[in-house]
Order: structure tokens, then sequence, then C-alpha cells
């Protein structure tokens, strides 16, 4: 099997051929995978029967879906010992997290807030290229005075993450730590459940140097330490796993002061992209293809907001992820990054699976993004945490974390007056906005799904 140190070094190599040399990689390596899933897999088998013998343009492809993958679990996957019984027994011993599944494969699994739960396995082949890119991005986004506080400190790290079962995040850290004592010595691995205050003290009584979690979940704790009841001075502080708007982001850099990482991965991909300082998202093109997609998985002119993108894995073998609906949004950007980085840049813009529906004035339906209610309550000043969730085709409810010290009733008359007009300017009709007594609640993946549709 090839080291992550030789993955690393072909990185470098392709990146210094430019982004013709990036594209004559992902050429060879889909062809690659296409004939391997088609010798391996029944399902690929079946489903790219009439397709041509060598595959080097994605778009020949049929669209996956997640929801059809896990129908078809025991066909999927390449390897004839691997079934979903017995892949479900493994995941039921919460005990076993972060451990090999027949030796030989990391198993994670999504929480299912799409309404699908995802089960992944990733073999050691995949394994040494997702740290070889994780280690591509550290070259690219820690700057060397990080780095060396980092060093300096033993690697004293937090990560803030659902601790429940064999989501990804944890699984994959229980695996690093299980296989380094030293890194487990130098870590701690927080719930990203536990109440606020028991993380604040936690964190107090730590003082990380690295400071890792979901974004919402370290926005919280930006909060805090802007009211001095957190006291950390963290070298590095790294956004995973999802987006965060441009406030959110500033509140968090005000508040620590230390260099931020931001990565974009998932369960499909462990490693798919990582920031650059102008606030866009590289993506590791030569071991993957993101296309952005209309809602006909057509693709969608430069410049523009996709519907969704299709992912393709050039290096999943165990289970290959080929041309699948990942259902995020992105924005392409169509010319070179000024950062320099020769990889693709996009910006995440959410899930396209939580646009909201409403009746149109005059009838029909319309359809608005998540990001035009984000945009607006955090233009709203003392909202710490908001989350709305449509419980009816006309009825939404809102849950707020203000600051404090704010006036709760000023500011829900601001959000309901707020609201309204974006709901009139799209020209939905007759929708209520409820004012909910509940906090903004987690998901049993630990995220704050700030924009819930209706289900």
């Amino acid at each position: 099997m090839t080291s992550t140190w030789a993955l690393v070094r072909d990185g470098r190599r392709t990146l210094r051929q430019g982004p013709d040399g990036l594209a004559n990689r992902q050429r060879e390596r889909l062809a690659t995978m296409a004939d391997f899933a088609r010798a391996h897999s029944p399902y690929y088998r079946e489903l790219y029967r009439t397709l041509p013998e060598r595959i080097e343009d994605p778009t020949l492809l049929p669209v996956t879906r997640k929801e059809t993958l896990m129908a078809r679990f025991d066909d999927w996957v390449t390897d004839p010992e691997v079934t979903l019984d017995r892949v479900r027994a493994f995941l039921a011993d919460r005990d076993r997290v972060g451990q090999r599944f027949l030796d030989r494969y990391l198993v994670t699994t999504t929480s299912g807030t799409t309404g699908h739960r995802g089960v992944f396995l990733l073999d050691d082949r995949a394994a040494a290229v997702a740290r070889a890119l994780s280690l591509r991005a550290a070259r690219r986004t820690l700057t060397a005075s990080a780095t060396a506080r980092i060093l300096a400190h033993r690697e004293r790290s937090v990560h803030i993450v659902a601790t429940s079962g064999h989501l990804a995040a944890y699984a994959v850290i229980a695996r690093s730590r299980a296989a380094s004592r030293l890194h487990a010595r130098g870590s701690r691995v927080l719930s990203a459940h536990s109440p606020l205050p028991d993380l604040v003290d936690q964190l107090n009584r730590y003082r990380p140097v690295f400071l890792s979690g979901y974004a919402t979940v370290l926005s919280l704790l930006a909060a805090e330490q802007l009211a001095g009841r957190l006291r950390i001075a963290p070298a590095v502080v790294s956004l995973v796993a999802e987006g965060l708007g441009d406030r959110d982001h500033q509140r968090i850099r005000s508040a620590f002061r230390a260099h931020m990482v931001n990565t974009y991965g998932c369960n499909e991909s462990l490693a798919l992209a990582y920031g650059c300082t102008f606030g866009w998202l590289h993506v590791h093109s030569d071991w993957l293809i993101l296309e952005p997609v209309d809602a006909d998985h057509r693709p969608t002119p430069q410049g523009q907001e996709s519907f969704t993108v299709l992912l393709t894995s050039l290096c999943r073998w165990a289970q290959p992820i080929l041309r699948y609906d990942l259902g995020d949004r992105v924005l392409l950007r169509p010319d070179a990054c000024p950062c320099g980085d020769p990889l693709p840049a996009i910006k995440v813009r959410g899930r396209a699976a939580d646009l909201l529906s409403f009746p149109r004035r005059g009838g029909g339906i319309v359809r608005i993004v998540p990001m035009a209610f984000e945009t607006l309550l955090e233009s709203i000043p003392d909202i710490e945490l908001f989350q709305i969730v449509q419980t009816s085709p006309t009825t939404l409810r809102v849950r707020i974390r203000s600051t404090a010290g704010a006036d709760r009733e000023q500011l829900w008359t601001t959000v309901l007056r707020e609201l309204a007009a974006l709901l009139g300017a799209h020209g939905a009709d007759r929708v209520g906005v409820e004012r909910a007594h509940e906090p903004p609640e987690q998901s049993p993946g630990g995220k704050y799904r700030v924009v819930i549709p209706c289900s």
C-alpha cells in the first residue's frame, strides 16, 4: 500500500503542474475507479453495463443517491464479506467506536437528519489519502507561528464533537487516539451536547492551544469568551463540518484572536476542501470531483449558486462514491483565486434539502433558500443563536438565544417585522411566524441546524 508521505509528495508534484496536471491526474484516477467499481461492485456492474469501456468524463456516469445506495448496500460494497447486517451488528456496540470492522475498515455513520442514515466504510488506502490531504490542508493553512505554539505546548488540543455512536468526527478521532498514545495524552474530546457552562469550565481548566469543533458550537463559546466567562488563548481555532455566517466568523475571530482554519468534509469524503485567507474553500481536485448542478443535474453556469453538487471520490474503494448527489449548494469561483492556490475554489451555501417552500400569493409554490433567513437574522443585533423550524407549509417557529442583557420583547418585535417583510418580498402567502419558548436544539450529530424545513 502506498504510504501517506508518498501520497503527500505525489500531491505536491501534481500541484506544481498546475490546472492541466490536476485535470490529467483526475481523468486517470476516474478511469481507474470506474473500472474498479464495475469489476467489484454488483450494483455498479449493473448500473454501468451500457457505458463505454473507459470513462474519463464524469458526466457519462448516472447520478447516484444515498437512499438508493443504502437500499442496495450489499451490492454496493466491493468486499463480499461486508453485509449491512454484519455492519449494523458492529455499530450496535458503542464501545467499538474507532475500532476496525473485519480488521480492515473504519465504520462511520451520518446522524440521519436528512431522513436517510448513511453507513460508510473507510479502507486503509482511502484513510492514507485522507491523511495526506489533511496534511496538505494543514501545510497550506497553518502559519509558522501557530505551528510553533502548538508544538511548544505538546499539541494540547480539544475537539468538541458529538460523542454518541459512530458519527464520523468522533470515530476518526477515536481511531487516531488509539493509534497514537502520544496524541491521546495531548488531546481531549468534549461532547457537543454538554451544557454550555460545563464546556466553559472544562476548557478553562485544560486551556487548549488547538481548539476544534462544530462552527455553531464554537460561535457560542466565542460569546462566552467575549463575556469573560471563558478564558482561553488558543493558537488555532478550527471550524469543521458546517457553514457559518460572516458575523459569526468575525465573532470567533474577535473572541479568540487565533489563527482560524476552515475545512469542508463529510462521511462520503472526509477531506473535501480547506479554506484560504480570501474566504474560499479549495477542493482537493486531484482526488475528487465536485460538479455544481441544477435541480435536473445540469451544469450550473459559472458564477451561479448550484441547487446541489455531485461528488465523485477517486479513493473510496470499499464503497465507490461516483456522481453522488451530496445535497450541498455551492458556488464555484469562475476565475483563479487571488490567494494563488491552483486548486478550484468554492463557497458552500447550505443544503438543497433545506430549501423552504410556501404557498405563493396568487397560486403556486415559492421556495426560499436558507441563506435568506440566515443573512436576515445575522443582521439583527443581540441574537446569539437562532433556529427556524417550519412546522407546516404555512408556519415558521423561531427559536432564539439572545445575548445577555438584551430586551427580548423588542428583539422579538424586530424579528417578527423583518421575517414578515422577507416572506412578503418573496410573495409567500399567509405564513404565520411563532415565537418559540424553547431554545435552539442540537441534532443527534451535535450540530445546530439553522433552518429546518417541513418534513
